[in-house]
């Protein structure tokens, strides 16, 4: 694979981005579930203060360290204002995207979503790990990704499942 500095690179790149305020150690997550992969790849870690700081991280993970794909993980708290923070570090980690043409896995744990602590903390871990897994399918596994299409995946809770609809009768009627 060639970087963008048109080194030829023998080892691949994954950017790591967190922050201070997450109230669960999301990018340590993330790290750890790489670390128990194959393949040739090394993982870059950065941590930020904030969410919204995010966007930054992640754009200097790709340009400047030449990461291959970058997993961005933020915790949302329960005021409006996270909420609010959060969307506007979304749409910043999505021209991240666009600018540099790499993909930013955006993780985001919003603290209303978890009934207490302990709950939290579980979600914040296996929707961390299980992005991790995605970003290195992504990368060394696409047809595995490819496989799972349509199938309902989720990151944290339970996948959704596919729709149990067959539309294959539909389809023959409306001819």
């Amino acid at each position: 694979m060639t970087r963008k500095d048109g080194v030829r690179a023998a080892r691949r790149r994954v950017g790591v981005a967190d922050t201070t305020f997450a109230r669960w150690d999301m990018g340590g997550a993330v790290a750890d579930e790489l670390k128990g992969r194959s393949g040739a790849f090394d993982v870059l870690r950065v941590t930020v203060p904030g969410i919204k700081d995010l966007p930054v991280a992640c754009k200097n993970l790709i340009e400047r360290d030449g990461c291959d794909l970058v997993v961005a993980c933020g915790y949302v708290g329960g005021a409006p204002i996270d909420r609010e923070c959060a969307n506007v570090a979304d749409h910043a980690l999505q021209h991240v995207q666009l600018m540099t043409n790499v993909h930013v896995l955006g993780v985001f744990v919003y603290e209303t979503e978890a009934k207490d602590e302990r709950e939290l903390a579980w979600l914040c871990d296996r929707r961390a790990r299980e992005h991790a897994v995605n970003a290195w399918r992504m990368l060394f596994k696409p047809e595995e990704l490819a496989a799972m299409a349509g199938t309902g995946q989720r990151q944290g809770y339970e996948d959704a499942g596919p729709l149990g609809v067959d539309l294959r009768e539909h389809r023959a009627r409306r001819k």
